[in-house]
């Protein structure tokens, strides 16, 4: 009889939380890059090292408000605020967060295959890519709720069947980012360590886990000791940056109390050599607009001029 190897990340298997050393790498090597895009070494080793950069300006003006627009022009269309991809936050109908959004609009669509963004994913990943999932976050003035401190590759490992830490997510900023709406904050570092979280995940957990995660969240004194070691990064920037970070980077967001809003767009990239097996503990696939399962086709890189014409 063959026994099954250990899953080295196990989490939400037993009462115990506990911190075990990540076994793959960070940096996978050297994948082909278009010439003048990608991360130089400077970038590439800083990368590798805190778990996160942040690009500044990355996108122009025109660029940005175009994208802006056409988020905005998702949350108000009532078709897509009545589809499931739409989530709302908790008890009220404020639009929290839009799924799948590289499927629901073509303009962001190409935004998902622009070759600078997909070019530093591929140099990361060290391979081909595909999306595993795509949102725009929203955190409107007043109203916007935080997003709880996390590892997306516990989640994703847990409940999408993600076998290594061979993803990444691309944020692209489409308001300012400052200290007063709730901007990402990283724990630097803390992609090096796993948080192996209590609880059992109940079934279709994406229904609450969406508006307020419950279940994959650190206990307090696993978090305490990789902010100890690590501090936090509060990742303030104007409209049009743009941040990678590693699928298992601690992050998380305050809430948004200022009049001003907040709203990004997340890409996140797997690597072809990482596609999903079956969720743990038989728990259910999560649907198809939360974890791409119909298709790992490689990314066909685009030029960035798609957005010129908008």
């Amino acid at each position: 009889m063959i026994t099954p190897a250990r899953d080295i990340y196990s989490s939400r298997a037993d009462r115990a939380a506990g911190i075990v050393q990540r076994r793959d790498p960070v940096v996978y090597g050297s994948a082909k890059v278009e010439p003048g895009t990608g991360l130089d070494a400077e970038q590439l080793g800083g990368y590798e090292r805190n778990g996160y950069i942040l690009l500044k300006n990355f996108f122009s003006a025109q660029e940005t408000q175009a994208l802006k627009r056409e988020v905005e022009r998702l949350v108000r269309d009532p078709a897509i605020r009545r589809r499931e991809e739409a989530i709302t936050e908790k008890g009220t109908d404020v639009v929290r967060s839009v799924f799948m959004v590289h499927k629901l609009s073509k303009l962001l669509g190409r935004m998902s295959q622009d070759m600078r963004l997909v070019g530093i994913a591929r140099q990361i990943l060290g391979s081909d890519v595909y999306i595993h999932q795509s949102r725009a976050n929203m955190k409107p003035g007043f109203k916007g709720k935080e997003f709880y401190w996390h590892s997306d590759f516990e989640t994703w490992h847990v409940e999408d069947g993600m076998p290594a830490m061979r993803a990444l997510s691309c944020s692209v900023l489409l308001t300012d980012n400052d200290a007063s709406n709730g901007p990402l904050m990283v724990v630097p570092g803390s992609h090096r360590q796993f948080v192996s979280c209590v609880g059992e995940t109940p079934q279709d957990h994406y229904k609450q886990s969406l508006k307020k995660q419950e279940y994959g969240v650190p206990d307090p004194v696993s978090l305490q000791l990789l902010v100890d070691q690590g501090g936090i990064d509060v990742l303030s920037a104007p409209a049009g940056s743009v941040v990678f970070f590693d699928c298992n980077i601690m992050h998380g967001s305050n809430s948004n109390i200022s009049p001003y809003p907040r709203s990004n767009v997340f890409m996140v990239y797997n690597s072809v050599e990482n596609t999903l097996n079956p969720p743990r503990y038989g728990l259910n696939p999560r649907p198809e607009f939360i974890a791409t399962r119909e298709s790992f086709a490689p990314i066909q890189a685009v030029e960035p001029g798609y957005l010129r014409s908008v």
